[in-house]
């Protein structure tokens, strides 16, 4: 390496560059720009001539900011009957102090179309509510439907299984009285599929004018029939479970005839 040259690594080389930090400069000139910018937009709004409305709004809201002079006719005829600064209206002054506020219209609406719009909302308010009101009421009602279907199966799963009972019990008592055949079909469990159907075709060939008398009896029906049978014969309760001695022990140990007695 000559003399002449530089050596780039040295010091003084080094030395006679600027300090520059990247993109600090690009800041800054961003930032003096947007300035710029910001203060002639405020030029512009101050130069810029007023609209008519926008005097007229200024004027008004100056007016209303400044109270009654002296020399305003009206307020000198009220002078002349005795009105003061600062009292109300009326013989007493418990009147009105302050002017009737201006409503300024900026819409091109009728004079009766802001009561017309009140209306139709509250009316469509109205109408939501009613929607939410029937809403309601009928999800209540399908609960409640609900609830009562499932209350309904549950009481007719119960008296199915006391009326299975109670046949059980019954054909064990008569079997143990030595008797055969039962009064009715129903008092006894149903028999097997041989059994029934030679009954059905017993049944079958019975007359039609039979079947025209013939009320079928439900489940609860069967078990109230079927209880007194066998708290009369033979002094047992399904739902204690015992065998009583005789009519009295029965009435004096049993609580009652029906499931909801033993509960």
């Amino acid at each position: 390496m000559s003399d002449e040259e530089d050596d780039y690594m040295s010091d003084a080389f080094l030395s006679k560059i600027q300090d520059v930090k990247p993109g600090v400069s690009m800041v800054r000139r961003v930032k003096e720009a947007m300035k710029r910018e910001e203060q002639q937009k405020e030029k512009n709004i101050q130069n810029r001539q007023k609209t008519y409305k926008e005097q007229e709004k200024e004027s008004r809201e100056a007016a209303l900011q400044s109270s009654i002079s002296n020399e305003n006719k009206g307020f000198a005829l009220l002078r002349k009957m005795g009105y003061k600064a600062g009292q109300g209206l009326g013989k007493e002054g418990a009147g009105r102090v302050d002017p009737i506020p201006l409503n300024i219209k900026t819409d091109r609406g009728g004079i009766g179309m802001e009561e017309a719009k009140k209306r139709k909302a509250e009316e469509e308010l109205e109408h939501y509510r009613q929607k939410v009101r029937a809403k309601q009421q009928n999800e209540t009602k399908s609960l409640e439907d609900f609830r009562s279907r499932v209350r309904t199966e549950r009481e007719e799963r119960k008296i199915e299984g006391d009326l299975g009972r109670s046949q059980r019990a019954c054909e064990q008592l008569d079997s143990q009285k030595g008797t055969t055949v039962p009064r009715e079909d129903w008092y006894w469990p149903k028999a097997d599929n041989g059994e029934e159907e030679e009954e059905e075709d017993v049944l079958n060939q019975q007359p039609e004018e039979e079947d025209e008398d013939f009320v079928e009896l439900t489940s609860f029906d069967k078990l109230q029939i079927l209880t007194s049978y066998l708290r009369g014969v033979h002094f047992y309760c399904i739902w204690c479970g015992t065998t009583y001695n005789d009519e009295e022990d029965l009435c004096s140990n049993c609580p009652g005839d029906t499931a909801a007695d033993h509960e």
